[in-house]
């Protein structure tokens, strides 16, 4: 072989080899894997707007919030305090916190549900609400109101909203007395506002299935997907400290009246439960997003890697894509495994 082609064959490979460790940075560039946060994340919320998402989740003390343009970039972002609270009766046990772009007086506003309380554990949760001073996710917040239904104001733990064409319905998990109750079941009710219930709960689930009745009945942590002409409205059944802890699923047509249980179909099996293999147990209460370009719906949830584990400190926020079947059946099948690369959502940047 003359040294001409020695050199030729050696820039080819060299080119081969350039291609291929320029592929392998551009695809772990474009993935993620989970948990998106590694440390303590329970009971997650999220979403994209304006170029960068923004997750929320339990902390027990305060409101959190972190920001990042790639979902990629979530775990390293540092969290953000948005609202610390002293005044007694919602300053301690923090729950569940969700953030919701309505339209208020003022045009659109960021409205931060959560759940909070006394220090002595847990007889006295109720529901709260801030609301944006402007149109930035981060705020800063001022203090709304307490949303209750006057004619039972009891345990309120978990608040969502949906919207339902111009229509605003808030849904809990609430007992049917004033104190941390045996079952918890999800309550719908009207808004005439973001921070106002308008009319008496309504019951729309409570623990009937074998898989949701593990230690107690437990029907919590409401969240609401709007697609394919249908309200999808995930819960997660049997108590946080249970391994058993899954997420179940009701639907209504977009066009029913919400407020009537009949027009809500509830599945009878899991539609998430816990995967060893993949160290996800108790997968559970969980949100929706959309990818940055629109095209994909997202969840995000919380897991613990191991059995055993309870409502402790190891439960993990992980994200993974929502499909459907061809009769619009909503589709989680199982968790992604720990560590496992995954594709980013369509229209992410990836961290650069």
């Amino acid at each position: 072989m003359n040294s001409r082609k020695f050199l030729l064959i050696v820039s080819l490979m060299s080119s081969l080899m350039m291609s291929f460790t320029e592929a392998k940075t551009l695809m772990s560039s474009h993935t993620f894997t989970n948990p998106i946060v590694s440390s303590d994340s329970p009971d997650p919320f999220m979403v994209y707007y304006a170029g960068a998402y923004y997750l929320t989740y339990t902390t027990g003390r305060d409101v959190q919030i972190r920001t990042a343009k790639s979902l990629a970039g979530l775990n390293a972002a540092q969290a953000q305090t948005v609202w610390t609270d002293f005044e007694e009766g919602r300053s301690a046990n923090v729950w569940a916190p969700e953030l919701h772009r309505l339209k208020g007086p003022s045009g659109y506003r960021w409205y931060l549900y959560y759940t909070a309380g006394t220090e002595a554990c847990c007889d006295n949760q109720r529901s709260f609400v801030l609301e944006s001073k402007t149109d930035n996710p981060l705020g800063p917040y001022t203090f709304k109101d307490r949303i209750f239904d006057q004619q039972n104001d009891f345990w309120s733990i978990d608040g969502t909203v949906l919207e339902q064409s111009n229509k605003l319905f808030y849904l809990w998990s609430g007992g049917e007395g004033p104190t941390d109750p045996p079952s918890t079941q999800i309550y719908i009710a009207p808004m005439s506002n973001p921070w106002t219930i308008s009319g008496p709960r309504v019951e729309l689930s409570r623990a009937t299935e074998l898989w949701e009745t593990v230690a107690r009945g437990v029907n919590e942590g409401p969240a609401v997907l709007h697609a394919n002409g249908k309200f999808y409205l995930s819960y997660s059944g049997s108590g946080c400290w249970t391994d058993a802890y899954a997420l179940g699923q009701l639907t209504a047509p977009e066009t029913a009246n919400l407020l009537n249980p009949q027009s809500w179909t509830k599945r009878k099996y899991p539609i998430l439960q816990t995967d060893l293999q993949a160290r996800a147990v108790s997968p559970g209460h969980n949100g929706f997003f959309r990818s940055p370009d629109g095209r994909e719906i997202w969840t995000t949830y919380h897991a613990n890697p191991d059995l055993g584990l309870g409502c402790k400190d190891q439960r993990t926020a992980r994200a993974q894509r929502v499909l459907f079947d061809e009769n619009g059946n909503l589709l989680l099948g199982k968790p992604t495994p720990l560590d496992q690369l995954v594709a980013l959502p369509s229209g992410d940047p990836g961290l650069k």
